[in-house]
């Protein structure tokens, strides 16, 4: 038997209630009815939810205070899912994307394609630290959140020598010690 997934779920619980649209109460119901049915492994946030039924095409209103405005065009195109970091070589992938995004749009002194790339590291840095002390994710991937919080940290701070620091910091004992030897 097929299992399914929390998203799937998410879209035939809003199917089942007929719900023409999301708010906060539909969603906060969702929200209910997943724990319900799946326990803790059926936690999941408000912000999750809506963002599953958004790309389902749902009409949702409620604003993710880490979603902020809709990106417009060109830069949607580069830098609407350009991060992602659901592991290391994930999160290093994101950056050296949004670090080549940011060094073009600087090159060509488009100040609204860099202040986008550093906004998007810095919610990328505030969702990662924010994973990294839930205590409902495993100790490992919190462990793993809080490294990637860091690398966007020092990426922010000085995107100029970002790529020779990491390389330094994948080899270092500590990193070795709690990530294994980079590939």
């Amino acid at each position: 038997m097929a299992r399914t997934s929390k998203k799937q779920m998410i879209l035939e619980i809003y199917a089942a209630r007929n719900f023409h649209s999301a708010g906060r109460a539909e969603l906060q119901s969702i929200k209910e009815d997943l724990l319900q049915r799946l326990g803790e492994k059926g936690a999941a946030g408000i912000p999750y939810i809506a963002r599953v039924l958004r790309r389902a095409d749902v009409p949702v209103q409620y604003d993710d205070p880490f979603a902020g405005p809709a990106m417009p065009e060109p830069y949607a195109g580069r830098l609407q899912g350009a991060l992602r970091f659901h592991d290391l070589a994930s999160a290093e992938a994101s950056l050296r994307n949004l670090d080549a995004a940011y060094r073009d749009y600087r090159e060509a002194g488009d100040r609204t394609g860099v202040a986008l790339v550093r906004l998007i590291l810095i919610k990328g840095k505030l969702r990662a630290e924010r994973l990294a002390g839930n205590p409902r994710i495993q100790p490992e991937k919190r462990t793993e959140k809080q490294e990637i919080a860091n690398w966007f940290r020092v990426w922010l701070q000085t995107p100029e020598i970002f790529f020779d620091w990491l390389e330094i910091r994948k080899r270092s004992e500590e990193f070795e010690r709690e990530f294994g030897t980079p590939n």
